[in-house]
């Protein structure tokens, strides 16, 4: 058994028409791999993204995609490396496959100089926890609409050629956080071929409020008018004076929905909505496993004020 770089056409041939029922959604097959192609063809993919596989006589018996993203914690940053859809055909379940395949790619990673590993589990955390993983927190808010302020501001729909303008304001709001995965240009190509995906549920809504020429507060999220909901994905802001604003755009974003969900907003954004009702996710499970000495006494460091904040440590953005 070895790991083997898969091109895209060998996992479009070898991973893609069996994980399809998992992760392809209402799409089509043809229609998921060209979205599959797409992200592969572009500068992320090119770059920061690989698909993994263990082969045995020719046959790849495991899989699974790899991110490489960078972590700040402080004033220091790590190499990260982000897995996600670990995938073992039906026919090779059972025979430790998956066990040994991300083994071997940890050790791959540690020899390689990554500084930690990260992944978010939908399925059996408990097997990531045996392989070294940490479970961080994971967190789902409920809030009732009508909680947050329905004031009148000069809210507009932001355009695919607002993405600039987002991602400064995005970066205002980020450079105040202790603990965060950077989000350098190709990570935002990468968010942007997502936002344009027909996986995506739900009707998309991405609305700002500019100050003079210069966006200064965003809120990004899906309206699911069947189950009277409104999925808030991200908010950002530029200053305090743009912050006040943001509880109303949230309102203003879910219009006549009666409840506000999501995962739980990563510090310091946490404190800019109301309390709600909080609770522990069962998917999107965050998990972390430092991989160098530096890694490890950072996260030593830092577990406990990341495990003890009324905040999560992530965007729903993050998710892989």
């Amino acid at each position: 058994m070895r790991i083997v770089q898969l091109s895209t056409a060998e996992y479009v041939r070898d991973v893609l028409p069996y994980s399809a029922s998992i992760w392809a959604g209402e799409r089509s097959f043809a229609d998921y791999a060209a979205e599959f192609g797409a992200e592969c063809a572009s500068g992320f993919g090119r770059r920061r993204f690989r698909t993994l596989g263990l082969s045995l006589d020719g046959d790849v018996v495991s899989s699974c995609k790899r991110y490489q993203r960078e972590l700040r914690c402080g004033e220091r940053t790590f190499r990260a490396a982000g897995i996600g859809a670990v995938f073992t055909p039906e026919a090779a379940r059972g025979r430790g496959y998956a066990t040994a395949f991300l083994g071997a790619l940890l050790d791959a990673e540690r020899a390689n100089g990554t500084d930690l590993v990260y992944l978010f589990s939908d399925i059996h955390p408990a097997f990531y926890e045996r392989l070294g993983f940490t479970r961080l927190p994971s967190r789902a808010i409920v809030l009732r609409a009508d909680a947050l302020p329905h004031a009148r501001i000069p809210a507009r729909t932001l355009a695919d050629d607002d993405w600039p303008a987002i991602e400064r304001c995005f970066a205002a709001l980020d450079a105040t956080r202790a603990f965060a995965l950077t989000r350098p240009p190709l990570v935002w190509e990468w968010l942007r071929l997502r936002a344009r995906s027909r996986a995506v549920d739900g009707v998309l809504v991405r609305l700002g409020v500019a100050r003079g020429r210069r966006l200064a507060a965003y809120v990004m999220g899906r309206r699911f008018p069947a189950v009277d909901s409104f999925a808030l994905d991200e908010f950002a802001y530029v200053d305090d004076e743009a912050r006040a604003l943001v509880p109303a755009l949230i309102r203003n974003a879910a219009g006549d929905l009666r409840k506000v969900t999501g995962w739980l907003p990563p510090a310091p954004a946490r404190a800019v909505v109301p309390r709600g009702a909080v609770r522990a996710r069962r998917t999107g499970i965050a998990m972390l496993l430092p991989l160098s000495a530096a890694a490890r006494a950072a996260w030593e460091r830092s577990a406990g004020a990341i495990n003890s904040a009324p905040a999560d440590p992530c965007w729903n953005a993050d998710h892989i």
